[in-house]
């Protein structure tokens, strides 16, 4: 297998680029070298990895297989490396999450802080991600671990941790809906209001509760960021929606947040996960340790303020 790694890397690069000569112009290669190395390999291989389309390629079932089998080696030999680093006493390593854009602003800047406040050596990438999109990127190794707001789940996530999350309504200070310490939803909904689109789970915890209401989401604007939507609600007197962990009351300026009652929008679940059965490189396990210690006094921080407010 060694000899091929060099050629699974081709194959795999060819697999995301969707094109042979797209993976050949970002490797510097020519698409015809490209493409003799892969029809080399096929012909020892016993079949064919792609299937030629006009406009490109796409693996086939064989190439599924294939490119999973590497992309997994690769991830137990960087988590190898990184085992041998830190026995040597050097803290290093790389840590990749993918995370609902709830967690952007406040929570993972501050998580990711701490960490490197520890272990200076470890680097991180971060992708905002949907709650579909989040998975995916865990099936592929792309990423380590997924935080995200109501995922749709996948045979193989694994739950590391789990605290639940009110929807939140945000508005200008001087709305009217300021007036309740807890909004209805179909009093938000009187009024202009901005929501996430379809991907992200806000958006389906919304959904499901207007099936349930003879008044629909009828939105004056429909988009993917939060950071939008946090600004447009103070231009217009709309309403928009978000989860707490991706508010920060001290610092919203004239923003005012009140819960949506729980009797019109059930509270979902923040999930972080991993790939079932995987052996997480070094740094990404003792952060995901971080991020469920973290996420459990999160939980118990909401349950006080709910005791104390009832």
């Amino acid at each position: 297998m060694a000899r091929h790694l060099e050629t699974f890397r081709l194959i795999d690069d060819v697999a995301r680029a969707g094109s042979i000569r797209k993976a050949a112009d970002d490797l510097n290669i020519t698409s015809s070298a490209l493409n003799r190395r892969i029809q080399r390999f096929e012909e020892e291989f016993g079949a064919q990895v792609f299937e030629r389309l006009p406009r490109g390629v796409r693996l086939n079932a064989a190439g599924e297989l294939l490119v999973q089998h590497y992309r997994e080696q690769r991830s137990d030999f960087d988590r190898v490396q990184r085992q041998v680093s830190d026995l040597s006493g050097v803290r290093r390593g790389h840590v990749s999450i993918a995370c609902s854009q709830a967690l952007q602003p406040y929570f993972l800047p501050r998580q990711i802080a701490r960490y490197r406040a520890e272990h200076p050596g470890v680097t991180f990438s971060v992708y905002v991600r949907d709650r579909t999109a989040a998975e995916r990127e865990l099936v592929s190794f792309t990423s380590d671990l997924a935080l995200v707001f109501e995922p749709v789940y996948l045979v193989d996530f694994e739950v590391l941790a789990s605290v639940p999350q009110p929807v939140y309504a945000m508005m200008a200070k001087d709305h009217p809906l300021t007036a309740k310490k807890v909004v209805r939803l179909r009093d938000c909904l009187a009024y202009p209001h901005v929501v996430p689109t379809a991907p992200i789970g806000v958006r389906h915890l919304l959904d499901l509760a207007t099936q349930r209401m003879s008044e629909g989401l009828k939105p004056v604007v429909e988009c993917d960021s939060f950071e939008l939507a946090r600004h447009y609600v103070q231009e217009e007197g709309a309403i928009g929606f978000q989860i707490p962990i991706g508010l920060k009351p001290e610092d919203a300026g004239e923003l005012a947040i009140r819960q949506v009652s729980e009797r019109d929008v059930a509270a979902g679940h923040l999930l972080l996960g991993q790939m079932r059965r995987r052996a997480l490189p070094v740094a990404s396990a003792r952060f995901a340790i971080q991020l469920t210690t973290a996420l459990a006094e999160l939980e118990a921080t909401m349950l006080s303020e709910t005791g104390a407010a009832g």
